[in-house]
């Protein structure tokens, strides 16, 4: 079992994605996450109700969602940024 800090994205159908970086056998950069569309909406509408999650939502969005805290908590750093980009 890896420790919680090592987890590998989800690919669409919520298995893990593999690539070149896993046979290379070197640590480094987490594979880009290929969230969803049913993922992307639920995000996008807990977006539209609020910009910022607190831990509880945030733990229960991921249970929901079977995504990482930290995937979610990612995903609104980035959203918010593209808000203030549009902005």
């Amino acid at each position: 079992e890896r420790p919680s800090g090592a987890e590998q994205p989800l690919s669409e159908e919520g298995r893990e994605c593999s690539g070149p970086e896993e046979s290379g056998g070197r640590g480094g950069r987490r594979l880009r996450t290929a969230f969803s569309a049913e993922q992307i909406s639920t995000l996008e509408s807990s977006f539209q109700r609020q910009q910022y999650l607190g831990a509880a939502e945030r733990r229960q969005l991921a249970g929901r969602m079977r995504l990482s805290e930290v995937q979610i908590k990612t995903w609104f750093q980035n959203r918010r940024m593209k808000l203030k980009r549009q902005l």
